[in-house]
């Protein structure tokens, strides 16, 4: 697993300080030298603004959009940040719209490392020579990207294989990136006011944890030998093989498939296969994963689907899946449900359940909203549909709403967006939202089959027997601390102290009216009774009286006015 520290000072090592100085160099290269004089640097590098050169930003670079730099900047930084963009690419919940479309654009362009280092890894994987665990292993690999490459090979039953291989040293690199990341970060929350907003220690945070999975093949191996359980009586799908016994956590063999890249719209057709027909299976194939699995392939480009023969459709890098909980799937189906039946209070009701909010959106502008919304995108065939302005209105419709979408939504969406983006290459007249119809329909019927109803009532059941097996020690462990006196409560109520210091503000005044007032009259009868001691024939503790009774009235009816409110 990844270890990052939250330090407060950058590591001594050396590739800490190399690393710190040419990240601190590229961001300044790209013109962001304002963020660096924000975040006073200099107190945290110990040998200070001398350890980074003088980087002058191009004329170019000048002239380019800020979130077109941020992308170059994750792009020259290498392995970590590239996968960090990408990342972030899926999580609107977290960065503006237009820096999420900006990194979704972002690309590996990381050279193959040398076959010496292939076989290293494997051998310290598995113990033994690589030529004992493959009859034979390609040295040039076919694809290369920035955690690993992929090579041919084949095992002792003469089966061809794709063998996914992890970078050297990709750990330790990755680890170094993330501490001065997590460093940077928590510097930038605590300086600079419009970078705490979008609180990067919490996107490094997760980041961490999304990445670690990324460089654990076993998992990827995991969720192909779940997904191809879940299509294994559909053969329209076909899920490639695991080989396991030559798999481990840095090395993944799997079955090579043969296969046409799904955008290949000239070699399908040379191939003589049905384009409508790949079409609806490929649409089948995700609805299936969606609404009837809640287990779903995530990054289905055309580069990570294949067209076999017969036409079936073959899925390829497991890496990125998304998951969704039994109580998500029949709201997002409800959702779905709602839009197509035009019920727009249903479906603000849904969209606000199934995103986050600090604070409740006005729900009769948000349908507004909303009705606009699909009257503009969803009532056209696709071949009219501008699937990015439809998806990039979306998410302004959520940001003016303050609403965030949860990560697994939006990859349902993304893929989704995939999916409709191959069927427009291959039948421009599909309609993804009325194939989806069925499904929606089917999903919702099983909620109330008997087997269903059966499973629910008994997790209802199940946990109303916990409950009413605890209540009675709880109970009996209340009145045993009430007796003794060492049960207390604190009641918090928003405003209440707010409200009590009002109320004593106010009693206060009223008091100091009433001592005003009982001097004023006070003050009066020792006059008119010419009360000693007197002066020019006054009573002088009437005349003191009074001027107290003067001095405290300006001094309440100033503390009125300060307070805005006579």
């Amino acid at each position: 697993m990844l270890s990052i520290k939250n330090i407060g000072r950058v590591s001594k090592r050396y590739r800490h300080l190399r690393r710190y100085q040419q990240i601190i160099g590229i961001i300044l290269k790209y013109g962001f030298g304002n963020i660096i004089d924000s975040m006073h640097i200099d107190h945290y590098i110990e040998s200070g603004r001398k350890l980074i050169p003088f980087v002058k930003s191009h004329e170019k670079v000048e002239k380019l959009s800020k979130n077109q730099r941020i992308r170059m900047v994750f792009e020259e930084l290498g392995p970590t940040f590239i996968k960090m963009g990408q990342v972030l690419s899926s999580r609107p919940d977290l960065i503006p719209v237009a820096l999420l479309n900006e990194l979704a654009q972002l690309q590996d362009h990381v050279p193959p490392f040398g076959f010496e280092h292939v076989k290293a890894i494997i051998a310290s994987e598995f113990g033994r020579p690589y030529d004992k665990i493959f009859k034979s292993i390609e040295k040039i690999p076919f694809a290369s990207a920035s955690i690993g490459q992929v090579h041919k090979a084949q095992i002792n039953n003469n089966n061809q294989i794709a063998v996914k291989i992890q970078r050297p040293g990709i750990q330790k690199t990755i680890e170094t990136d993330l501490e001065i990341m997590l460093h940077i970060a928590s510097i930038m929350e605590n300086n600079i006011e419009e970078a705490a907003f979008f609180k990067p220690v919490k996107i490094v945070e997760e980041f961490a944890k999304t990445l670690g999975k990324e460089l654990d093949y076993t998992i990827e191996a995991s969720n192909m030998e779940r997904m191809a359980e879940q299509f294994k009586d559909d053969k329209t799908i076909y899920i490639p093989k695991v080989y396991f016994a030559e798999s481990s956590q840095r090395v993944l063999a799997m079955e090579y498939i043969h296969g046409i890249k799904s955008d290949d719209v000239d070699a399908i057709n040379l191939a003589g296969l049905d384009k409508k027909l790949i079409t609806r299976r490929g649409a089948d194939f995700y609805m299936k994963q969606v609404f009837e699995y809640g287990f779903f392939h995530a990054d289905p480009h055309p580069g990570n689907i294949f067209i076999l023969e017969r036409n079936r459709i073959g899925p390829v890098d497991f890496g990125m899946v998304g998951f969704v909980d039994h109580h998500t799937q029949e709201v997002f189906v409800d959702l779905i449900h709602s839009i197509a039946t035009n019920d727009f209070k249903l479906t603000v009701r849904l969209l606000c359940e199934l995103s986050e909010y600090e604070i409740q959106p006005d729900l009769v502008l948000l349908e507004k909203d909303v009705s606009l919304f699909v009257s503009t995108h969803l009532l056209k065939t696709l071949k009219n549909i501008k699937t990015t302005k439809m998806v990039n209105q979306f998410l302004e419709l959520c940001a003016i709403h303050k609403l965030k979408i949860p990560p697994n939504f939006f990859l349902i969406i993304k893929a989704f967006i995939s999916i409709e983006g191959l069927a427009k290459k291959l039948d421009p007249d599909f309609d993804m939202i009325s194939h989806a119809i069925p499904y929606v329909k089917a999903a919702k019927h099983r909620k109330f089959t008997p087997s269903r109803m059966a499973k629910d009532f008994m997790g209802i059941a199940r946990e109303s027997y916990k409950l009413f097996e605890i209540f009675p020690t709880d109970a009996v462990e209340i009145l045993r601390l009430t007796k003794s006196g060492k049960l207390s409560f604190n009641l918090k109520i928003e405003g209440f102290d707010k409200m009590l210091n009002t109320q004593d503000q106010t009693s206060n005044r009223i008091a100091f009216s009433i001592i005003i007032a009982a001097l004023i009259l006070g003050s009066a009868m020792l006059i008119n009774s010419n009360v000693p001691p007197l002066l020019f024939g006054v009573s002088v503790i009437g005349i003191a009286g009074f001027f107290a009774a003067a001095v405290m009235g300006i001094w309440l009816l100033v503390a009125i006015i300060r307070k805005g409110r006579l």
